[in-house]
């Protein structure tokens, strides 16, 4: 937590920097996987401010507290011409109540493929491809993961649509996942009899003016490990997108049960800075 608030203040106290011609808000937060989205789910925007021709570069840091888990999660992306997003997130799950820790690394990149998120009826469309790199596998393999390492692959689609609740404009995504992943990598992936299950993830945002928003979404997980039910996750979240330099999220999360520790929800935070 210290780290998330001192990265904050470096942020604000940095003033205003270049960081693109994009309308504000337009390239999302960063997600816990590192990629741009909310704060669970991948969304089909490209993170930063970088337009036609134009680079970004933005960086992270998160925390999600829950009953009996710390999840911190950190990292950098790029992106250029509005198209082309790379991104790297390292995660570490404290295992507060058992002990110990799981850590994974995150690689991913993704392209728009069609649409606008503003200027289109067409949805902005893009395909995402994760590769996911299990630290300490000793655990995830006790309890049946078959591999420690995973690919995923994703396609979501992002719209915004305006004046659409009381004056106020609307974003929705809706994202389509394979993946083999148990607790999204950081119980390792696959097993004997497992393999990629199409998974289904949701936001909806409302826009409550030019820089502040709140939302909710929804992951779906696949259940595959025999020793302790999976769950879907949900959050509820509001953003502040402070300028094109800076942007804070903080959320309420239901992660449902993990390794059989049950109901677990607390709070989710994130800065993130552009450039």
């Amino acid at each position: 937590m210290k780290t998330i608030l001192t990265a904050l203040c470096l942020l604000l106290a940095s003033g205003s920097l270049m960081a693109g011609s994009k309308v504000i808000a337009t390239g999302g937060a960063t997600n816990i996987e590192g990629n741009s989205g909310g704060g669970i789910v991948p969304w089909a925007t490209i993170n930063g401010y970088g337009s036609s021709d134009e680079w970004s570069v933005n960086t992270f840091a998160a925390r999600v507290g829950v009953d009996d888990f710390t999840l911190d999660s950190y990292g950098v992306g790029a992106s250029f011409n509005n198209q082309w997003e790379l991104s790297f997130a390292r995660q570490k799950l404290g295992l507060d109540t058992i002990g110990g820790e799981l850590r994974q690394d995150i690689l991913g990149i993704k392209y728009k493929v069609a649409g606008e998120l503003l200027y289109t009826a067409m949805p902005q469309i893009s395909l995402g491809l994760q590769f996911k790199k299990n630290r300490d596998f000793a655990l995830p393999s006790a309890v049946g993961a078959g591999d420690d390492s995973g690919y995923e692959f994703y396609i979501a689609a992002t719209k915004v649509f305006f004046d659409a609740v009381a004056g106020r404009n609307l974003l929705l995504n809706a994202t389509v996942r394979s993946t083999d992943a148990h607790q999204t990598g950081l119980l390792g992936f696959g097993g004997q009899g497992l393999g990629h299950k199409l998974m289904f993830e949701s936001s909806a945002v409302l826009l409550l003016n030019y820089n502040l928003a709140v939302g909710t979404e929804f992951k779906q997980k696949p259940n595959q490990l025999g020793f302790a039910d999976e769950q879907h996750w949900r959050d509820l979240f509001a953003a502040w997108f402070i300028n094109k330099n800076a942007s804070v999220v903080l959320g309420y999360v239901d992660l449902g049960d993990i390794a059989g520790l049950t109901e677990q929800t607390g709070f989710y935070l994130s800065v993130e800075g552009t450039w």
